[in-house]
């Protein structure tokens, strides 16, 4: 069985830092929404007992990408059920679109992908839920790609509400550097104490991320592109960067800013949606079933 599924960008609508656990995780409140954009997977499930990656990235050994770490675990979990063969196996090919260390959350997007592609080509029946607690070994924004719903998260980011906010164009926009989530987490002067407040407050509030003062100060590329930025639209860092992204009320505004960029920055426009495109897919191959 070969099926091509989408594995969609995400953004931090706002972000705020609320606390740090002793084991060094940060307790935060964000606002997850897709984007109508993102990786492709082509997943070919075999009996070949290997799991194998045709696109490998460039100094990233096979067996520490989230794509073949998220297709072990699931096999493991599978096999020790008895929903699946020890001779299943998988062959994935990427079609990259999303930069590493941009902030739109591509590794965590790959391996939910992986993990519901292969749930629904396997036939192992694990619930989203089942699937969710899989990601969030793999990483604290797998959950929120595996549910495929826009959320308000809480926690380390795996405690998710479901909400619906307005569904923008958004132009993001790629500084040329890619920034590491732990040089952020880690930096001493990352607020790290913003009162936590109720859903229905943060959504009537202007939204902000804590993380954009260290990485504007940090990355000159990232604070000379925003502060263009915000020349035209609301704009703000997205995660721990490096991208950045304004929203707009249609495409032909957020395309015509695009043009605009300064040389040398690359960018695309999309749509946030509040169903993942992942799970449309699904939806779309269960009624082929």
């Amino acid at each position: 069985m070969i099926i091509q599924w989408p594995a969609p960008a995400k953004l931090n609508l706002f972000l705020y830092i609320t606390g740090r656990r002793d084991n060094g995780y940060h307790d935060l409140q964000t606002l997850f929404q897709f984007l109508d954009y993102g990786d492709t997977l082509t997943v070919s499930t075999n009996y070949s007992g290997q799991l194998t990656l045709t696109t490998p990235v460039a100094g990233v050994a096979d067996s520490d990408n989230l794509i073949i770490r998220a297709a072990t675990l699931l096999r493991q979990q599978a096999q020790l059920r008895g929903t699946l063969p020890v001779s299943a196996g998988a062959a994935f090919t990427v079609e990259k679109r999303l930069p590493m260390g941009g902030g739109l959350g591509g590794g965590s997007s790959n391996a939910a992908t992986v993990l519901v592609a292969l749930n629904h080509q396997w036939q192992t029946g694990f619930s989203s839920d089942e699937l969710a607690a899989l990601g969030l070994q793999l990483g604290a924004d797998v959950p929120v790609f595996v549910h495929g719903f826009a959320a308000f998260a809480e926690g380390v980011g795996e405690r998710l509400t479901p909400v619906d906010p307005a569904e923008k164009w958004y132009l993001v926009l790629h500084p040329g550097v890619s920034i590491a989530t732990p040089l952020v987490f880690n930096d001493p002067q990352l607020t790290r104490n913003t009162p936590p407040r109720k859903i229905n407050d943060l959504l009537l509030s202007e939204f902000h991320n804590d993380c954009e003062p260290v990485v504007r100060k940090r990355f000159r590329e990232v604070e000379d592109l925003l502060s263009w930025l915000l020349e035209y639209a609301p704009s703000r860092l997205t995660g721990t960067g490096a991208c950045v992204f304004a929203e707009f009320d249609t495409e032909s505004a957020a395309r015509h800013v695009l043009e605009l960029s300064p040389k040398g920055v690359t960018g695309f426009v999309a749509r946030g949606v509040n169903l993942s495109p992942l799970h449309r897919t699904l939806s779309e191959q269960l009624r082929h079933t």
